[in-house]
């Protein structure tokens, strides 16, 4: 198995274990998180991933500088909320009470994970013992665990199995990151006592890869570095197996964590990372530790470079991009920007029949195309235009599930859990719990009936679907429901009753319908929180200022029941005119005064005393109330300026005055 040498100085060398960094479910995983936060239909709902997306606290950290917090149970949970199922999956009772109570669910359990869900509730249906080889801690083995109602025998090592009752029919599972070593010697155990057991190896084979690469490089290296969170399991079993052949080895999360004294000791140091590694903590890790051996950071860049090629290899099914750098008779040769160049068959790519291959592509065009294999045989990636030409009829599936809209499928037969229906050409899944929006015994009622339905998951690798009679009757309903908003108008004042709060605003309840009055929509003035302007179970005014049936959302509007400050200006105030505000905001020019919400005004530091100000702390504080002569107000570029020293100089002048009329009293 090939490892990369990313840094070499003379006799010292760090080489990269293959296979090292994020697999394929944990980066589908973090993708569609990163996407969810981005996507415009949930900028106004509240995001969560179920428990952490990864075992990686950088990743978790990223996602929730992205508004993607983390959840553990059901309580923060409502319709107005989008809940992002990790890559360890969780049970069927546990999804369903998600979907019940959230918005919208994404599911981004890896495909590994969820094969064996499907496997274990098999074997579960028809009477067998599921046992399950893992850490019955891990959300993972949890997940697995509940689809067999939380019936399984969970074993960590051989000498468990003896909690296993003798006359048990077994099915046995893996969870996908187990050692490979602890599988074998739990599987070997199980056929002396079980013989008849019906064994599963479901360990991910890119776990069995980055085993066998970390295994093999540490025993040829000096000292090894494993990278990744020690919450998560497959990189601890990394650790686990390099220690047996590499005494040095260093269990590191970050560049904080290394060894700085040891790495000049070793010369050749081998390097392995966990499915949870992103790959910005990689190449940092490689990077300083390749500074410490050297001391020369002018080499960082492309080391950093080398490194990202390294761990950037495309995987079977993925689409690529590249450019085009040789055309032949028979085949394209394609630039992937990785250590393989990408080659597409004549046979994979779709010719009219007057058509040839050079008349198709050129010398440094851009080409899609997905990967079959990541190795021909020759070094080369193997490539299909064809397999990126979806056929039509996959076309509308897709475009019914992006768009939300219906097709009419038909149930040709019964399976465990489900049916299975077909839509011109292709096959999809509808489970049990989305045949009806009332409880269903019996499945094969539905069979030879065509249903309108709603695409509710896709799989493009194997051209199936999951399909939803329940979400169309349920949207039927919601119609139905829609007559309730019959008598709203867009630009209705209303009475409201405060509901609820949130950061970003409060809920109105408008005669049964939740109303959201975002907090920039509560007042003129800047409000940290609406509870600084509202009480819950306050009667409030609101106008509406939009409508969303579909979604069931209603915006309102508590300030438009004011004037805008600066729409009036000119009624209530005058140049001369001495006012009184509160100090908002000190800059080292001036200070701002909130005369009324929305409408400041600034005093320059040369206005606010009649000596010389050089620190306007030391005169004024945020929260004082003063008074301030306005000195101009600029309608066209919104500006207030204010003098407070013109105050206190009329009220020295004021003062003699009075002095001189009460003597002479």
């Amino acid at each position: 198995m090939e490892h990369i040498t990313v840094f070499e100085n003379g006799n010292k060398s760090i080489r990269l274990a293959a296979n090292s960094g994020f697999c394929f479910g944990v980066k589908s995983a973090v993708d569609r998180a990163v996407k969810t936060a981005e996507d415009p239909q949930y900028a106004d709902m509240k995001k969560y991933t179920w428990g952490p997306i990864i075992h990686n606290d950088d990743v978790v950290s990223d996602l929730s500088s992205m508004g993607v917090d983390v959840c553990d149970g059901m309580d923060d949970i409502d319709k107005d909320s989008v809940v992002i199922i990790r890559s360890h999956g969780v049970s069927h009772k546990v999804e369903d009470d998600i979907r019940a109570a959230a918005g919208a669910v994404i599911d981004a359990t890896c495909p590994y994970v969820k094969k064996i869900h499907m496997l274990a509730h098999d074997a579960y249906v028809k009477g067998k013992q599921v046992v399950i080889t893992g850490d019955a801690k891990h959300p993972e083995v949890q997940g697995i665990n509940g689809w067999c109602d939380d019936t399984a025998v969970i074993i960590a090592s051989p000498e468990e199995i003896s909690d296993i009752k003798e006359d048990s029919e077994l099915f046995v599972v893996a969870q996908t990151t187990l050692n490979t070593k602890m599988w074998t010697a739990c599987v070997d155990a199980i056929r002396k006592k079980f013989p008849a057991a019906e064994i599963k190896n479901t360990i991910c084979q890119a776990t069995e890869k980055r085993q066998e690469a970390c295994r093999l490089l540490a025993s040829d290296s000096d000292m090894m570095v494993i990278i990744g969170s020690r919450s998560s399991s497959n990189t601890r079993k990394l650790y686990e197996i390099s220690k047996e052949s590499c005494e040095s080895t260093f269990f590191v999360e970050n560049p904080e964590f290394l060894p700085l004294k040891e790495i000049r000791k070793y010369n050749r140091i081998g390097v392995a990372a966990g499915a949870s590694a992103p790959e910005r903590i990689i190449k940092e890790v490689i990077a300083h530790m390749s500074e410490i051996i050297t001391n020369e950071s002018n080499e960082m860049f492309d080391l950093m470079e080398e490194i990202e090629k390294s761990l950037k290899m495309p995987q079977r099914g993925e689409l690529v991009k590249g450019e085009v750098i040789q055309v032949g008779p028979r085949e394209v040769y394609v630039n992937l920007g990785c250590k393989k160049d990408g080659i597409i068959p004549k046979a994979e790519i779709a010719l009219e029949p007057d058509q040839d291959i050079e008349s198709l592509f050129k010398v440094g065009d851009e080409v899609e195309a997905k990967v079959l294999k990541t190795d021909d045989g020759e070094g080369n990636i193997l490539l299909s235009r064809k397999k990126v030409e979806i056929s039509e009829h996959w076309d509308e599936i897709i475009k019914a599930y992006e768009e939300k809209q219906t097709i009419d499928v038909k149930v040709v037969r019964e399976v465990k859990g489900g049916v299975i229906a077909t839509y011109k050409e292709v096959s999809g899944f509808i489970p049990m719990s989305q045949l009806n929006d009332r409880y269903v015994e019996k499945a094969d009622e539905f069979v030879g009936k065509t249903l309108t339905v709603k695409v509710t998951r896709v799989d493009q690798k194997r051209n199936k679907a999951v399909f939803s009679h329940k979400a169309y009757l349920t949207e039927e309903k919601n119609k139905k429901v829609a007559e309730i908003w019959a008598g709203l108008n867009v630009g209705d004042t209303i009475e409201g009753t405060v509901m609820r709060f949130t950061d970003y605003g409060a809920f109105v309840d408008i005669g049964g319908i939740d109303g959201l009055l975002h907090i920039s929509e509560i007042s003129w003035g800047k409000l940290k929180h609406p509870q600084e302007a509202l009480e819950i179970g306050q009667k409030i005014r609101v106008k509406i200022l939009s409508m969303n049936e579909e979604k069931g959302k209603i915006s309102l509007g508590l300030k438009q029941n004011t004037p805008e400050p600066w729409s009036v200006i000119n009624e209530k105030y005058t140049v001369g005119q001495v006012v009184t505000g509160k100090v908002v905001q000190i800059k080292e020019y001036g200070a701002f005064v909130e005369l009324e919400p929305g409408l400041d005004g600034l005093v320059h530091i040369s206005e606010i005393a009649a000596k010389r100000v050089t620190n306007i702390a030391d005169e004024l504080s945020v929260g004082q109330t003063v008074s301030a002569k306005i000195l101009e107000i600029d309608e066209a570029k919104r500006r207030i300026s204010l003098s407070i020293k013109e105050t206190l100089a009329a009220q020295t002048e004021e003062a003699p005055a009075e002095e001189a009329a009460a003597d002479a009293e």
